[in-house]
């Protein structure tokens, strides 16, 4: 899952960043209400973390022009003891949860989990392929009723093909929607995370289920008879 964290304290922005990506999901971060709106245009995201008081576009006015244009992500505002009256035009004006600072950051994934829970922007919570089962709230996965033991990273990974499945992925869109990277010829990271994503995948039963497609990248699909 993407989620949008707009905060303009750098060091508020870095420690909610870094605890959802150590969670397993893919972060973009905002500092100002015009990168915001413009992130939020061009990306669909799973929820979207906004902190009201912003430089160049305050949160409120965010949550106006994104609810009038009909975007139902979920939005959990996060903002000062003192604003009150603030959190109830939020809310009003389409906001789904706020969250006051300083706040501990199991609180923030709670609430979080409880938005995604409850929906909003356009999106599978449990996908399947086969015997592939994950489930994208819980971030547990499974092939057949054998449970899948994943880091983040590879439950990402999983995420992707399967929600993109028999499509042939390049690294480099591997690159930037897993780990948020521009290409780089030189890493091998994508193929060390696939190679052990497939070996957990065989050790389940499904062996061959991501395919090569040498020179371009890599495939989700049912593995064909004598097919490696």
């Amino acid at each position: 899952m993407r989620i949008l964290v707009v905060e303009d304290d750098r060091k508020v922005a870095s420690f909610i960043e870094q605890g959802l990506r150590e969670e397993g999901y893919a972060v973009d971060v905002a500092r100002d209400g015009e990168e915001a709106t413009m992130l939020a245009h061009v990306n669909d995201y799973d929820a979207v973390l906004l902190d009201l008081m912003l430089p160049k576009k305050n949160g409120l006015q965010i949550v106006t022009e994104l609810r009038r244009e009909g975007k139902r992500t979920p939005i959990l505002m996060l903002t000062a003891r003192d604003s009150t009256e603030d959190v109830v035009r939020g809310l009003d004006a389409g906001a789904d949860d706020y969250l006051t600072k300083p706040f501990r950051f199991d609180e923030l994934l709670a609430r979080l989990r409880a938005l995604l829970r409850r929906g909003g922007a356009a999106r599978l919570d449990r996908l399947t392929y086969g015997p592939l089962t994950l489930d994208r709230l819980k971030h547990k996965a499974a092939a057949g009723s054998r449970p899948l033991n994943l880091t983040p990273r590879e439950f990402q990974l999983l995420e992707h093909f399967m929600l993109h499945p028999e499509e042939v992925i390049r690294r480099t869109e591997l690159l930037e929607k897993v780990w948020d990277m521009h290409f780089d010829p030189e890493s091998n990271v994508v193929d060390v995370h696939i190679g052990n994503l497939r070996r957990k995948l065989r050790e389940a039963g499904c062996d061959g289920f991501i395919q090569t497609v040498r020179g371009v990248g890599f495939c989700l699909r049912m593995p064909e008879s004598g097919s490696a």
